[in-house]
């Protein structure tokens, strides 16, 4: 494959998508009428997929085709006289600049959430849901939540909302599935086929996550954007062998000899026969992972179904030495379009004060010239004065805001490439910026460097190190209500699990290859936000000197200079100083020779010891 591989094709960030708040709400009469055919008084619609992506094909963005609505995180709710639409905190502007709020009511996805507002549903009421879309975990709740107030829920053969919107609904994506070499991968697909099989505990799995199935068999396709996935089944038997589902019209001249003859190609047609075929063996499928039509389906055949973690989950995250390798080489490659984007800043930027959307695309033109860049791992979030206060605020052309003078940008970005994943924020001072937003920021890099040093005993999760990047906030009485870090694929998804540094309890330890995101924040309301954001991997256990035990910890891979007119220096330790001054020395060591003679001038001023 090269150089070549899927490439989205909707890879240039776009900033048109809130032209039109009653693009849904014309949608729902059309709804509402399939809705009184079926004899539904109400219907359940989720952000989720038939795979559960976060990044959805247009073909199976229903909840933006509903409501107008097209964050990454949300639900709603149809009634016959009435609806909602749910979102989290990341999305409240973005909510009521694309959702009609004469149609919709807006309520929190959190707190109560798609429960609480079934809890008031009619009584005798009958609610469907489509089962293809809900994980059995979901629907428990939500059926728990419909019974309280006397309705029902039920499961719908026919999506309504699908039937309504079949005249102008998109086609299923077709990309071609190309292989990811071995030479990105360090480990052929029979080889994890072989381990995973072996140790999955099952005569077979059912594997239904993208991702999953895009690092087992060492694909890569082009079917959602942001992150290089195909869509598509497989199930796995325990000698290694498999079944794989996938839309003919995907699958290319070479695949099936790339696949190899212990895998089994076939249509998606061919799925729910080959799920009866697992009739009387032991069969796990990830309830995270997998919708509840899976469990019900194997039920029905007569399998024992084992709910489990998807048993690719563990060793997709674990990345091999060839995967950190190439994980590095890609996030030093980012990181010179980065540092190019930030002497721009610091530079023309200071002068021209450009809005949010003018730097996004400054920033992405310069990742488009590495001539690597396969597709953003995100959509760009760039947050100027109180917008970057919401830690998930994506500029529209609506909401699009200009930067003023003294004022603070947070900029959070990522690109894919055939060797890693990037996922970046750097906040930089436009203009003079206020002793509180130094004395902040400082209190955020104290913790950000924490977190990067820190040392731990194996079995330790994310959970137990997560106040050691809070620590410094907490003593001046601040926070920050996100996680801490997130796992990170390669050119696989920028949000991975199953391990996460956060508040939230979490059983998954932290173990050697696994690629975090390590990302304190402070958020000052309608005024300013700030984080900074590096990935970093585990690292094999080794001795300390005088210690007891080994311990594991953190190598860097984001290679990208920190505003050093944020750092208030007499608040840092000499510790913390020696450790940025490190940092930078790196920075200027790794970046300097791949960037323009001017930029590594700025380079040289910026990256100097505190």
């Amino acid at each position: 494959m090269g150089s070549g591989g899927p490439k989205s094709e909707g890879m240039r960030q776009t900033f048109d998508e809130s032209t039109d708040p009653s693009f849904g709400s014309r949608h729902v009469p059309l709804i509402r009428q399939v809705m009184a055919k079926q004899g539904l008084d109400g219907f359940l619609v989720p952000h989720e997929d038939e795979h559960q992506n976060e990044y959805l094909p247009a073909a199976n963005d229903r909840l933006a085709w509903a409501t107008g609505f097209t964050g990454s995180a949300g639900a709603a709710v149809i009634m016959k006289d009435r609806a909602a639409v749910f979102v989290d905190g990341r999305y409240t502007l973005q909510v009521r600049d694309q959702v009609d709020q004469q149609v919709f009511e807006i309520r929190d996805l959190v707190e109560g959430g798609v429960p609480a507002y079934l809890e008031s549903a009619p009584k005798g009421a009958t609610i469907g849901f489509d089962p293809r879309l809900h994980s059995p975990d979901a629907l428990h709740w939500l059926r728990a939540a419909a019974e309280k107030a006397g309705a029902t829920l039920k499961a719908v053969d026919a999506n309504p909302l699908d039937l309504a919107w079949a005249g102008d609904r998109p086609a299923q994506p077709a990309a071609p599935i190309v292989p990811q070499l071995v030479e990105y991968a360090g480990e052929d697909s029979a080889s994890k086929r072989a381990r995973v099989g072996a140790a999955m505990g099952a005569d077979a799995a059912v594997i239904t996550a993208p991702s999953s199935i895009a690092w087992l068999f060492n694909i890569r396709g082009g079917d959602v954007i942001r992150s290089p996935l195909p869509i598509g089944q497989a199930i796995l038997n325990s000698d290694g062998t498999a079944r794989v589902f996938l839309d003919p019209a995907k699958v290319t001249e070479a695949l099936p000899a790339w696949l190899g003859n212990q895998v089994s190609l076939e249509s998606p047609d061919a799925l729910p026969a080959a799920l009866a075929d697992l009739k009387g063996k032991t069969v796990t499928v990830d309830p995270s992972q997998s919708s509840a039509w899976y469990f019900d389906t194997l039920a029905l055949a007569g399998a024992e179904v084992i709910r489990a973690m998807d048993p690719t989950m563990l060793p997709k995250a674990c990345k091999n030495a060839v995967e950190i390798q190439g994980t590095k080489n890609a996030h030093i490659r980012d990181g010179a379009a980065l540092s190019r984007f930030l002497h721009w800043l610091a530079t023309e930027g200071q002068q021209t004060l450009p809005d949010e959307v003018a730097a996004v695309r400054k920033l992405e033109g310069f990742r488009e010239q590495t001539g690597m860049l396969k597709d953003l791992s995100f959509d760009t979030i760039a947050g100027a004065m109180g917008n970057g206060a919401l830690p998930h605020y994506r500029p529209t052309d609506r909401l699009n805001t200009q930067v003023k003078a003294g004022s603070l940008l947070l900029v959070d970005s990522g690109g894919q490439y055939l060797d890693g994943t990037t996922d970046v924020t750097r906040t930089v001072a436009m203009g003079e910026p206020s002793a509180e937003m130094i004395r902040n920021f400082t209190l955020v890099l104290k913790g950000h460097l924490a977190l990067a040093r820190i040392r731990f005993p194996a079995g330790t999760t994310g959970s137990a190190i997560d106040a050691f990047a809070r620590a410094p906030l907490w003593m001046a009485g601040l926070d920050y209500d996100h996680g801490t870090g997130h796992g990170v694929g390669v050119y696989l998804g920028v949000h991975e699990g199953p391990q996460r540094i956060s508040k939230a309890p979490n059983t998954i330890a932290l173990r050697p290859g696994m690629i975090v995101s390590n990302e304190p924040g402070y958020y000052k309301e309608g005024a300013y936000g700030i984080r900074i954001e590096n990935l970093q991997y585990v690292t094999e256990p080794a001795d300390i000197t005088g210690g007891e035990r080994p311990m594991l910890g953190f190598e860097n891979l984001t290679w990208a200079p920190i505003d050093r007119r944020l750092i208030e220096t007499e608040i840092l330790t000499g510790e913390e100083r020696t450790q940025m001054d490190a940092y930078h020395a790196r920075v200027l060591e790794l970046i300097g020779p791949l960037v323009p003679a001017d930029v590594k001038a700025w380079l040289v001023e910026v990256c100097a010891p505190l």
